[in-house]
């Protein structure tokens, strides 16, 4: 007999015996176990085939051209110190702290001070500037540190702008750019200067390659001038537009051939509070006359503080028009609905107030697409674009949830829909695809038939592989998907541990398959963040990295741009058969916990059929626990106790060897608010059920599941728990069922899908004016899958099949600035002649085929 698995490098092929398939059942069942508690990515291999049928002649819906697409928000130095190309920070001394970003420069020969100061500046809109008073001949004055350093190609022109004034004597201003140890790369001067406020410009080119260089405006020949809107770019911006955009961040997204872009976020729409809202009239006009204004991201996270994160708006809503017209790109910017971020102040507009906020989605509109003889258009075309932004969709609100958005959401499509019944709304259903939000939102706004519907999902892996079916059930004739949100997170959401490696761009591959099948349904969907600044980042993922001269796409930048590149026109429908998955067990460890309340545990038994898993033995604290910091455990009298009435507090035991067990333990509480915790498949990657006894306030009894970190209430009944009583509590799991039971009666019989292990996902496509069939594989498994491809309808396969593989040596595989594309497509021999065809698709990897047809 054939050893029933290996761990080198080649498939094993089944022969076709009479016993194969019940050995080959065995064997799938080990290595999904074996696979589970980690010796899956150590090469363990099974051959099952994977069937893969296309109905190449039952073409289905239209794909949009909007299907893929790009978020962009002024997080991670994504715009000031990243996408908007200007190198000075605070250029004109406007910070709260008018020096932020600035120092004074004098050596032991100067003489003299910097003061901020706002008598008769240039432009009331930009009240602050600088007057630097030197009495010696010795050069002084401002360094300016830019974004993290700022970044110079040798041999490459910057254009110094500035407004200048002579106050007193005969000086002349010393410009240089330096190295970050002060050396000189290049300098020029500007003299003659004028009594009154002028623009004066200077180009420089550096000598060397700077990654963290610095600007010095200096004071030669004794003297006073005062200087303002200091600025400094590079010459070669995106179509060489002065006062522009970063070139090479711009090719990148020109690289995605996206289909939209969304701006302006993002949680940076709502503010923390409405005072600090995005409000896109004060991001138009002179780039010197835009009000500056705090970035939420600036004091967002104490773990990760930004104090000099500050909106300068130079890259504004006119830029954003511009950009997405460059890129070939639907614009979708969103407004604020009338609430700041609810999860901080939640701050609300009364109804009442409201129609300011209205106005504003109706004169944007008016910017965007109005003749020039309109007040709003007219401003557009002094801008400099005359022609229409030809804008068709408008998102009210970024990640509101609640009546409160509902309600004003109304108010919003009441007035546009009947002004403007040509944009299309699109509308939040808060920050989670599962939760109670989410539950209360959906329903409603398929009543109010809202049209597009923005959904959002940070997750561990596991919820992406296990999310593929997502909108298989969803009505093509309700409200459209726009997926705005979404991202692979290896740790945990707002961890600094987040990782953009294979295994999380892999997953979200898996997920693209169920959203391209469901273009019926989903008609944009876009990663989250954008860009991140590896010096200057809040949050982590991001999919793209840049520094201050550099720039790499991640792993999950190349999926996107697959999917985008290989988008098609119509969706084929495709079934899989065979082994598509591991066995669907109920696995995972337990755990016993409070919620705000102190209670026992005792005479624990897991079991498995006639197999004990575990028995806990608390005569004293055991072994083998995972403890958590809060709350007080403790063995008492042959009882596990967490003591703290007031801790949220879960222990945990076992893993993912455990399947298909029933746990029994009694519980009985001490003191506090609520009931206990029973936790059971706890198995990977933020992945549990909990049954949550006498739980919202001691008044339901109730199921939750957490899926990646997800979190989602699955089912809830009226129930509670005494205090000093013991209850016998008893947990059966049976693959997706699970039945609980309170005191030996049924509380609970529900399923809870089980997260998908080893997965293979496929959709398929038509590019109709190639006349090809284009198909996306995944496989998720940790060995080679074959595939038979059956492209029913066809008459003949024509010449010149072709395929791309996207794949990681590991899934920890990274990117990085010294192997920008160690993960990225690239060419893979595929020949197929007939419309049956046999392949060997590779372990964690997607593959892309082009096959022309005739049908």
């Amino acid at each position: 007999m054939k050893t029933p698995f290996e761990t080198g490098s080649g498939p094993l092929r089944w022969g076709m015996g009479s016993g194969a398939s019940a050995v080959k059942a065995m064997v799938r069942i080990f290595c999904a176990a074996v696979a589970a508690v980690g010796l899956g990515r150590a090469g363990i291999v099974w051959a099952g085939p994977v069937e893969v049928a296309v109905q190449v002649d039952r073409a289905g819906a239209r794909i949009s051209p909007t299907m893929w697409g790009i978020f962009f928000e002024d997080i991670n130095l994504g715009a000031d110190g990243g996408l908007y190309a200007e190198l000075v920070k605070n250029r004109g001394f406007e910070f709260p702290d008018p020096m932020l970003g600035w120092f004074m420069l004098r050596t032991s020969h100067g003489r003299g001070e910097v003061q901020i100061r706002t008598e008769e500046p240039f432009d009331p809109a930009n009240p602050h500037y600088a007057r630097i008073e030197s009495r010696a001949s010795t050069a002084m004055g401002l360094s300016n540190e830019g974004f993290r350093g700022m970044g110079f190609h040798a041999g490459e022109e910057y254009v110094l702008e500035l407004r200048v004034r002579r106050v007193s004597g005969r000086p002349r201003l010393l410009i240089e750019l330096v190295d970050d140890e002060g050396e000189t790369l290049a300098e020029g001067r500007i003299g003659d200067l004028p009594q009154t406020w002028e623009k004066r410009s200077l180009r420089l080119v550096p000598d060397r390659t700077a990654a963290r260089g610095r600007l010095n405006v200096l004071v030669e020949g004794g003297g006073t001038v005062d200087v303002d809107v200091v600025s400094l770019f590079p010459r070669s911006t995106w179509k060489q537009r002065p006062g522009g955009l970063r070139a090479d961040l711009v090719q990148m997204l020109a690289d995605l051939k996206p289909g939209f872009l969304r701006f302006p976020g993002g949680c940076i729409v709502e503010g923390s509070e409405l005072d600090k809202r995005y409000q896109w009239k004060n991001t138009i006009g002179p780039v010197e006359q835009r009000r500056l204004l705090i970035n939420r991201w600036n004091y967002e996270f104490k773990h990760r503080p930004t104090p000099d994160y500050y909106q300068s708006f130079g890259l504004g809503f006119f830029e954003y028009f511009q950009l997405a017209e460059d890129l070939g790109a639907e614009p979708l910017p969103i407004l604020n609905c009338g609430m700041a971020c609810q999860f901080n102040s939640g701050e609300l507009v009364p109804m009442d107030q409201l129609e300011l906020y209205i106005q504003d989605a109706l004169d944007l509109i008016e910017f965007a697409n109005g003749p020039v003889e309109s007040p709003w258009g007219a401003r557009r075309a002094a801008m400099g674009h005359p022609e229409p932004f030809h804008l068709r969709y408008i998102g009210i609100g970024n990640e509101q949830w609640g009546p409160q958005y509902l309600e004003r959401y109304a108010a919003f499509a009441r007035v546009l829909k009947e002004r403007h019944p040509e944009i299309v709304l699109v509308s939040s259903s808060g920050p989670s695809p599962h939760d109670e939000r989410f539950d209360f939102l959906w329903p409603r706004l398929v009543e109010m038939k809202a049209e597009i519907v923005d959904q959002h999902c940070y997750a561990n892996p596991i919820w992406f592989f296990s999310s593929a079916d997502r909108f298989d059930s969803y009505d093509p004739a309700g409200p459209k998907v726009f997926f705005g949100e979404y991202a692979a997170q290896s740790d945990r959401i707002v961890s600094v541990h987040n990782r953009n490696n294979w295994e999380c761009a892999l997953s979200e591959a898996a997920f693209m398959t169920g959203m391209e099948r469901n273009a019926a349904v989903v008609v944009m969907a876009a990663y989250a963040p954008l860009f991140g600044h590896v010096d200057g980042w809040q949050w982590r993922p991001n999919l793209i990295w840049f520094d201050n001269l550099r720039v790499y796409g991640t792993p999950n930048y190349y999926v996107q741009q697959v999917f985008s590149h290989h988008r098609g026109d119509h969706v084929l429908p495709v079934r899989l058969s065979g082994d598509v998955a591991a066995p669907a067990l109920a696995r995972g460890g337990i755990g016993l916990g409070t919620y705000r309340t102190a209670a026992e545990f005792k005479d624990l038994v897991v079991r498995r059929g006639d197999e004990i898993l575990y028995r806990g033995d608390f005569s004293k604290l055991p072994e083998g626990w995972r403890w958590p910091s809060a709350g007080r455990w403790e063995a008492v009298d042959g009882a596990l106790r967490q003591g703290d009435p007031r801790a949220v507090s879960t222990a945990f035991v076992g893993g993912p060897d455990w399947t298909e067990y029933t746990l029994e333990v009694k519980a009985r509480k001490i003191a506090g608010d609520e009931g206990f915790l029973i936790v059971f498949r706890d198995a990977f990657q933020n992945t549990r059920v909990q049954w949550n006894l006498g739980g919202w306030g001691n008044t339901r009894h109730g199921i939750q599941s957490w899926l990646g970190v997800q979190e989602r209430l699955v089912t809830r009944e009226p129930g509670s728990i005494e205090t000093g009583r013991w209850y016998d509590i008893r947990v059966v799991l049976r693959g997706p069922r699970i039945e609980c039971y309170l005191d030996n009666r049924l509380i609970h019989a529900v399923e809870v899908p089980v997260p998908v292990q080893d997965g293979f996902y496929a959709s398929a496509v038509s590019d109709d004016a190639a006349g090809e069939v284009i198909l996306k594989l995944v496989n998720a498994a940790p060995y080679e899958r074959p595939v038979r491809i059956d492209l029913q309808g066809v008459k003949q396969v024509r010449p010149g099949s072709r395929g791309l593989i996207l794949r990681g040596e590991t899934l920890d595989d990274e990117n990085d600035f010294d192997h920008p594309k160690r993960v990225a497509p690239r060419d893979w021999p595929v020949e197929i002649r007939s419309p049956r065809a046999e392949l060997t698709v590779p372990s964690h990897a997607l593959v892309v085929l082009r096959v022309p047809v005739e049908r």
